[in-house]
């Protein structure tokens, strides 16, 4: 204990030093951790012995990692993606295993050597890639659906080949036999967990959570997933394999988010864990005895990963602008690929120098992932020629709808506040028209007769086609400051006596948009605050007159009561479940659907928690459709819900 004690103070004191530095200069925590490993393991100070025993404890960051891939399952998010996931990055997984293949033939190596690190090379991060793309706001653009699909295939290819690169260390002439016995085995468990733990997992969660105890069903987390992880590995398969189908389990069932918030303490923690020692792993004097090799194997990866991907792209759409933004996005190595090689080098198929040459061309290229993606919308500008095109048919497209409707006020954003918004002047008969980034709610919104066009309000270009010098009031209707500021900018340029209202989540931000030109800011836990305040008061005892007076005087005030709130990091959650949130989506009623000739309240989609908002035909939208109205052939429903319900109320209509 004594001497143990020692090296786990160095560890923490080290990890927690130099990951603070890292989230100060707003880079991936990852990078730190594989830095913390490189400087004090074995080949550097030496401070932290690389062992057997941290190696095996550190394997449970990746079952918890895996547990969290499998709760991201979605066969309904699948489905929809389904062209880019299989058919995308399907593709680029193999076609990067190929070349990686050929290049090592060529080399004279063996081709399992070839296999394993074509595996591991073809993995991008997801982490870094996911974190920077939620920043710049570009998760739902062209090119953020194809980077997520991608991504997506990535993290399933995963599984199968943490099955088949064991079976590579057998001897050759039995290898196909190895393999075909492996993957066999692997379906028969995975068929029978499947089989038995779809009908056992939602009871058997029920009854624990009815006991009401957190430790308990915290417990019962981490006996399915380490159980489950036991058995595959028992069978031969890697405890990785298990964790994930335990996610994927547990997914299908309603205690989901709860498992998944529970989880993330021992994920991120022993994650963490598990890079340090990657990073462990890294010989500096190897490296500075092998630069030559590196920086050439760096260079083929980033070069041959950005024209398969953008190749590829280019493929799928023909668009040279989208492609590039692609390929920059994916161009580095992932977080899986060191999970592949390090099981790889235990295995003994990738020698001691063959392991520091990749490592350290994988870490380098993450590494350069941020400068990249930082510089792919001017890379796309300058080399794409379609780009400025595509740009120009865009701004196009918003002229002309605004002009259309002679708008008196431009919405940025069109999720709930902007829809909410849209709702109260489309009663007072106020014109708007809102912009979005998000391609599929612009293509639902549209489809519900709502005057949304795609766009990016934070481009000068964008907001002058959407009249920003003709209308009355613009309207900020999303919580993103560093976007917020740069529309504020061009307002402040273009139109400096036009009124800019903006939305924030909290009033940090509040003074800051106000020196950039706000005329208002709505701080949506002031606002929240002042109807709690309400409530509590009202339920007192405390005249409804009095309590009016109080928020009155409060908004008055321009909530300066609120400033100087020692905020803490129960105050605001920052990553919102995507799953959780209400949206809208549009159902066109075919001929022959069972719902034709059936009332709303005949359907009764309530059961499914789900609205409908309108329903319209023959482009004539009903905003307020009756119980009684009833559904024809061609009528395009617009539901409002989760999407687990939006799903369920879609099938009702379609098939009954």
């Amino acid at each position: 204990m004594h001497n143990t004690l020692p090296l786990v103070l160095v560890l923490l004191a080290s990890s927690v030093l130099v990951v603070a530095l890292f989230r100060m200069w707003q880079l991936p925590q990852m990078l730190a951790y594989l830095l913390v490993g490189i400087l004090t393991g074995p080949h550097a100070l030496g401070l932290i012995p690389d062992t057997m025993e941290t190696r095996h404890l550190a394997e449970f960051g990746i079952v918890f990692l895996m547990f969290s891939i499998g709760l991201e399952f979605s066969l309904p998010k699948l489905l929809t993606m389904r062209r880019i996931v299989f058919g995308l990055g399907l593709a680029q997984v193999l076609l990067a295993i190929l070349v990686t293949l050929v290049a090592t033939l060529l080399l004279g190596l063996d081709w399992r050597i070839g296999l394993a690190l074509g595996g591991a090379l073809s993995m991008s991060s997801t982490a870094i890639v996911s974190k920077l793309m939620a920043e710049r706001n570009e998760l739902h653009s062209a090119h953020g659906r194809k980077v997520f699909g991608i991504l997506l295939f990535q993290d399933l290819a995963v599984v199968p080949l943490l099955i088949i690169i064991p079976a590579l260390s057998h001897p050759t002439r039995g290898l196909p036999l190895e393999l075909g016995l492996a993957l066999l085995k692997a379906a028969l468990v995975l068929a029978m967990l499947l089989l038995l733990g779809q009908r056992m997992m939602r009871p058997w969660f029920h009854l624990v959570a009815k006991q009401k105890s957190s430790e308990l069903f915290m417990l019962n987390v981490l006996l399915i997933t380490l159980g489950l992880s036991y058995v595959t590995n028992a069978a031969g398969l890697s405890l990785a394999l298990g964790a994930f189908l335990a996610g994927m389990l547990i997914s299908e069932t309603e205690y989901r988010y709860q498992v998944e918030d529970d989880i993330k303490p021992f994920r991120d923690v022993l994650l963490g864990l598990f890079f340090i020692t990657i990073g462990m792993l890294l010989n500096l004097q190897l490296v500075w005895n092998e630069l030559p090799w590196i920086l050439l194997v760096l260079v083929a990866l980033m070069v041959v990963k950005l024209a398969l991907v953008s190749g590829l792209s280019y493929l799928f759409d023909r668009d040279w602008g989208v492609a590039l933004r692609t390929g920059l996005h994916l161009a580095q190595a992932g977080e899986f690929g060191f999970v592949l090689i390090a099981q790889a080098s235990g295995l003994k198929l990738v020698n001691e120098s063959t392991l520091q040459v990749f490592l350290a061309a994988m870490l380098i290229s993450m590494l350069i992932a941020p400068f990249l993606i930082e510089r792919s919308n001017q890379v796309a500008k300058r080399y794409s020629g379609g780009e400025w095109m595509n740009r120009a048919l865009q701004l196009h497209r918003i002229a002309v709808q605004t002009m259309a409707t002679d708008a008196q006020i431009i919405i940025c954003g069109y999720g709930r506040s902007g829809q909410t918004l849209a709702r109260f002047l489309e009663q007072e008969s106020i014109p708007f028209i809102a912009l979005d980034h998000d391609p599929q709610r612009v293509k639902e919104a549209s489809a519900a007769g709502e005057n949304v066009v795609y766009g990016d309000a934070s481009r000068r270009e964008v907001l002058l086609a959407a009249g920003l010098l003709r209308v009355k009031a613009l309207v900020i209707a999303y919580a993103d400051v560093r976007s917020a500021l740069a529309i504020l900018d061009h307002a402040r340029e273009l139109r400096p006596d036009l009124p800019v209202v903006v939305r924030t989540l909290d009033d940090s931000e509040m003074d800051q948009l106000r020196r950039a030109g706000a005329a208002e800011v709505v701080a949506e836990i002031m606002e929240g605050s002042m109807m709690l305040a309400s409530h509590a008061l009202l339920l007192l005892g405390v005249p409804l007159n009095r309590v009016l007076k109080r928020i009155r005087e409060t908004r008055e005030e321009r909530y300066s009561g609120f400033r100087g709130f020692f905020r803490g990091t129960t105050d605001h959650s920052s990553e919102q479940n995507d799953a959780l949130q209400l949206r809208l989506m549009s159902v066109m009623i075919p001929e022959g659907a069972s719902c034709i000739g059936k009332s709303l309240e005949n359907l009764d989609l309530s059961r499914f928690s789900v609205d409908v908002t309108a329903v319209r035909r023959r482009n004539i939208r009903g905003l307020s459709p009756s119980p009684e109205t009833v559904l024809e052939a061609g009528d395009v429903v617009v539901l409002r819900g989760a999407p687990a319900g939006l799903a369920a109320a879609e099938i009702k209509l379609l098939q009954g």
